[in-house]
């Protein structure tokens, strides 16, 4: 992976990845995620975004990983359902945008479909996205910090970042004031300042940058929840058709790396981002989305698991429809008038699959 030789450390700020780096010698690459994570296709962020660009580099770069490193990940394809003609509509729009773009996608017919998947209700469409998949993303972030230590990364946990002040608008680098956890104060000064704090990230950007390029973050908390019983247990993912203008995809059918299927995220908007408690208010809705593509589903069974939060730039839509839309992009910049800042703003979804592609991007940022 061709990306420049830093010195570089990783510390935390609220427990989020802030990278601070100077020339040496070790390679940086860093993403958050989550256990039994989705490989994803990449056909639902519009034809000029980061995300779709990114995305469809990333999934080759990380299935190829996946292959040369021993990561396990399953190829296990998804399926996006259509009940009626109007989901049938927006499955064509998808399938039209997929192959303009160059992602496989194809229709299957619903006797194929029933074959495959007996306990999936479609009663209109089902098209398949064969490059979907899943990785166990514990062992792709252990061979991440590993590779980042080999090389002489050093990764400072349990500390929080408190402030980070420009040295002649970073011109001379930038100045790092930490806390441990026992208290111990430090200042780590750098000649780079990749912020890819996560769901802080922004309030760190808006901590440097003039108030006229302050951001206002939102926060869109997913709750996940598991199934207990045996049966139904599909092997293939399982989405419901895009809805315009929802913030996420459906609650829709994933699974980890053993098969044990989940049903989430749905999407509840929050002012507390560290609150990651499962509301499980929400669960009885999330049933009769769940049921909608899983008839037989047991109701009983069905447990609340748990809950992450997606740093969002805004309340718009997870899929592009065009103007005025909402969509928002990720926002990947070397900041003008800072000298050797990168800001890394609103990466959720399809973060994981882009995170390689998202490494290789910031070198070029701050090296080419």
């Amino acid at each position: 992976m061709p990306i420049r030789s830093v010195v570089t450390k990783i510390v935390k700020h609220h427990n989020r990845a802030l990278s601070t780096s100077s020339p040496r010698a070790a390679d940086y690459t860093h993403v958050v995620i989550g256990a039994g994570a989705v490989i994803h296709a990449g056909i639902y962020y519009g034809p000029t975004s980061l995300k779709t660009d990114l995305c469809l580099k990333g999934k080759r770069m990380i299935y190829e990983l996946c292959e040369k490193q021993g990561i396990p990940y399953r190829n296990c394809k998804k399926w996006i359902l259509a009940q009626d003609e109007q989901q049938h509509e927006q499955l064509d729009r998808t399938h039209k945008f997929a192959r303009s773009i160059g992602v496989p996608l194809h229709f299957i017919s619903l006797d194929e479909a029933r074959n495959r998947e007996p306990d999936v209700r479609a009663r209109n469409a089902v098209l398949e996205s064969p490059t979907t998949g899943i990785i166990d993303s514990h062992t792709y972030m252990s061979y991440l910090e590993s590779d980042f230590q080999s090389k002489g990364g050093d990764l400072v946990c349990h500390t929080t970042v408190g402030a980070v002040g420009p040295l002649s608008m970073g011109a001379q680098g930038y100045s790092v004031q930490t806390t441990s956890a026992s208290g111990e104060s430090a200042t780590v000064t750098t000649e780079t300042l990749i912020n890819s704090a996560g769901l802080d990230a922004i309030q760190l950007s808006n901590s440097i940058l003039p108030p006229e390029r302050h951001v206002k973050p939102y926060y869109a908390k997913g709750s996940y929840y598991s199934y207990a019983a045996a049966h139904p247990r599909p092997k293939t993912l399982v989405y419901p058709a895009p809805t315009t203008g929802a913030a996420g995809l459906g609650t829709h059918l994933t699974m980890d790396m053993t098969g044990a299927i989940r049903f989430g995220p749905d999407v509840e908007w929050v002012d507390d981002p560290s609150d990651v408690s499962v509301n499980e208010e929400r669960l009885s809705a999330a049933l009769d989305e769940i049921e909608a593509y899983l008839p037989n589903i047991n109701r009983e069974k069905v447990m609340p698991d748990y809950a992450g939060v997606r740093p969002k730039l805004g309340k718009g839509s997870a899929v592009a429809q065009g103007k005025d839309d909402g969509f928002s992009d990720f926002y990947i910049k070397k900041e003008e008038g800072f000298d050797g800042f990168v800001n890394l703003l609103g990466i959720e979804s399809p973060g994981l699959t882009s995170s390689l592609a998202i490494a290789v991007m910031v070198d070029g940022l701050l090296y080419k």
